[in-house]
């Protein structure tokens, strides 16, 4: 039987990274499930690796692209650095004028995060109907300024910064534009599609603000498999339990709308944009304060636990285990697709 599109299933991948990947030369976060990027020894810093896909979306392919692996060095405590892209482009309906575009919009993104577009492979490509960008982000933190998404300790509280599903929100309004337009106005679907930039998909803001601002031990950006998954990573990667509490967590009204209408849960919906941070919980007010000075909607939304006590969500007082999806939500929408941006480890 074949696998479902979207992440490998975590025993798969987890079997994998063991047998086949190695942390010789100086790799000092190599791959695990949950950890956002490699990190690489080079003496007075760290190097930061990261690459992932966007499959989900051909519109503004290029920005999703930097965002989306740019945030994977900022949840390390990173600073994004260097950008090379392979672009693979379909053979039917590709014209200089849409590559030039996929183009601009790497370049201008970066431009925008101070980060160098300095390098990649583009090609035409058999097999494929909608073009595909893999980014590879480089960044570089001070050794004593790394984060972890495994440094998450019992005790720590969890901030989630803005509302659910940023991305998965605006992906269908892209790919299913006809049918919410003619559902809910041209006005609603142009409010979703703008959700890519404001409030927008880098966390790179809150990340470095909360860095700043309070004893961050873990940083993680939910992705594929939304929230839920997002959670269940970072008890994984810290070898930890927690709870979280559902009527804290803040879903897009478009989000909600969307998701009724498709039949999606919004905690497995692809949520680029938002950021979860495991912080002391001595210094959750004064994180949370600093990000919502800044203009960005911030919450305690749990609790890290010991691992014998789960990973947990409790509604209207009765605690259940959190939900784990086998493939995001989105795919029940987008058959076929791969991920929007998570080829994660």
């Amino acid at each position: 039987m074949g696998l479902p599109t979207g992440k490998l299933p975590a025993d798969l991948l987890e079997r994998l990274i063991r047998t086949y990947t190695s942390s010789i030369h100086g790799v000092a976060v190599g791959a695990s499930i949950g950890e956002d990027a490699a990190a690489i020894d080079l003496g007075e810093k760290y190097l930061l690796a990261k690459t992932d896909p966007i499959t989900f979306v051909a519109e503004d392919i290029g920005t999703y692209t930097i965002f989306v692996n740019s945030n994977d060095i900022a949840t390390m405590g990173g600073t994004p650095r260097w950008f090379l892209a392979t672009v693979l482009l379909p053979e039917k309906g590709t014209t200089p004028e849409s590559v030039e575009s996929i183009f601009a919009q790497l370049s201008s993104a970066c431009a925008k995060i101070d980060t160098a577009f300095c390098g990649g492979h583009t090609e035409i490509t058999a097999g494929i109907d909608r073009p595909i960008v893999i980014g590879t982000m480089l960044g570089e933190v001070e050794k004593n300024r790394m984060i972890a998404t495994s440094g998450a300790r019992p005790g720590d509280d969890i901030l989630l910064t803005k509302e659910i599903a940023i991305e998965g929100t605006s992906i269908l309004a892209r790919e299913k534009s006809g049918e919410i337009a003619e559902r809910f106005g041209a006005d609603f679907l142009d409010r979703c599609r703008i959700l890519a930039t404001v409030p927008g998909i880098s966390v790179l803001e809150e990340a470095r603000i909360a860095v700043r601002n309070g004893r961050i031990h873990s940083m993680h950006d939910p992705t594929e498999g939304g929230l839920a998954n997002a959670l269940h990573e970072v008890a994984t990667a810290a070898d930890v339990g927690l709870v979280v509490e559902k009527d804290r967590i803040r879903v897009l009204e478009e989000c909600e709308v969307l998701c009724g209408h498709f039949g999606l849960d919004p905690l497995g919906f692809i949520a680029s944009g938002s950021l979860l941070i495991m912080v002391d919980p001595a210094d959750s007010m004064e994180v949370i304060h600093s990000i919502r000075n800044a203009g960005i909607y911030i919450e305690n939304i749990g609790k890290i636990m010991p691992k014998e006590q789960g990973v947990k969500i409790r509604s209207r007082g009765e605690i259940e285990d959190l939900p784990r999806f086998a493939r995001d939500e989105i795919a029940k929408i987008l058959p076929g697709e791969g991920n929007a941006g998570t080829g994660r480890t």
